[in-house]
C-alpha cells in the first residue's frame, strides 16, 4: 500500500516537472502580453531605425546573431511582435539574407514551444489517443496516415494561428525531424512576403507611412500560396480517392 502512494507521488512529481516548461512559456507569454506590446511594435521599430542600421553596418555578424535571437526568443515565449521582427528581418537584411534569418529563427523558436508541449502534454494524450475507440481513433490513424501533407498545410494556411501549428503536433505526437523540416519550408512563403514587406521599409518611412501588412491577402499574394495549399492537400485527396475505388 505504502509503496503503491510512493509510485503515485513520484509519479504526479514528474508529471509536475513536465508541465514546468510549458508553463513557464504560457506565464512569459501573459506577461508579454501586457509589458511588450509598445516596446516590440512597428512604432518602437521606426523610431529606433536609424541606430539599428548603425550598429548593424558597424557590426553585421553581431547584429544578424543577436536578431535570430531575439526571433528565437519571440517565437518560442509567443511574445507580441514576430510579425514586426520579421519586418524588421527584410529591414535590416534585406530579402536575402533576412528571409534565412527569419525562418532560423522562427523554426528554432516553434520548436521550443513544440518540445515543451509534448514533454509535458504530448505522451500522455498520445497514449490515449491511441487506446480510444471510434472517431478519435479514426482521426489519429488519419493524421498519421497523411502526416506530412497536413503539417504542412497548417503551416501554408495564413489563418491558422503559429502557436496553434506549434501545439497540435505535439499534442499529436509527431516526429521531431518531421516538425522541423515541415515547419522550416511551411513557413518560407509566408516570410518571404513579410519579409519583402521589411525590405521596403526604407521608402514606407521616407512617405511617413506604414506598411500593408494585409498584403498576404491581396490575389497576387494569396493565390500562389492557395496553390501550394492544394499541392500539399493532393496526397490526401489521391488517397481517399484510391480507399473509394477499393471499396
Amino acid at each position: 500500500m505504502d509503496r503503491t502512494m510512493n509510485e503515485k507521488r513520484q509519479e504526479d512529481r514528474g508529471g509536475l516537472r513536465r508541465m514546468l516548461p510549458l508553463a513557464v512559456i504560457l506565464a512569459v507569454a501573459a506577461a508579454g502580453f501586457f509589458l511588450l506590446r509598445d516596446v516590440l511594435s512597428f512604432q518602437a521599430l521606426t523610431a529606433n531605425r536609424e541606430a539599428l542600421i548603425g550598429f548593424r553596418d558597424a557590426n553585421y555578424a553581431a547584429t544578424a546573431a543577436f536578431f535570430v535571437l531575439v526571433y528565437v526568443v519571440i517565437v518560442a515565449f509567443s511574445l507580441p511582435g514576430a510579425t514586426v521582427a520579421t519586418l524588421t528581418g527584410g529591414f535590416l537584411f534585406g530579402v536575402f539574407p533576412g528571409v534565412l534569418f527569419n525562418v532560423i529563427g522562427a523554426t528554432i523558436g516553434a520548436t521550443g514551444i513544440f518540445l515543451a508541449a509534448r514533454w509535458g502534454l504530448g505522451e500522455t494524450l498520445a497514449r490515449r489517443m491511441d487506446a480510444s475507440e471510434g472517431r478519435i481513433r479514426a482521426i489519429r490513424d488519419g493524421l498519421r496516415e497523411n502526416e506530412l501533407s497536413y503539417l504542412f498545410l497548417i503551416r501554408l494556411v495564413p489563418a491558422v494561428p503559429f502557436f496553434v501549428a506549434n501545439l497540435l503536433p505535439a499534442l499529436m505526437d509527431v516526429r521531431l525531424g518531421r516538425f522541423v523540416l515541415t515547419t522550416f519550408f511551411g513557413i518560407i512563403p509566408g516570410a518571404l512576403v513579410y519579409t519583402w514587406v521589411g525590405a521596403g521599409l526604407g521608402e514606407v518611412f521616407a512617405r511617413d507611412e506604414t506598411p500593408n501588412l494585409g498584403i498576404i491577402f491581396e490575389p497576387q499574394i494569396l493565390g500562389p500560396i492557395l496553390a501550394l495549399c492544394a499541392l500539399a492537400a493532393l496526397p490526401i485527396a489521391v488517397k481517399k480517392l484510391r480507399g473509394k475505388k477499393d471499396f
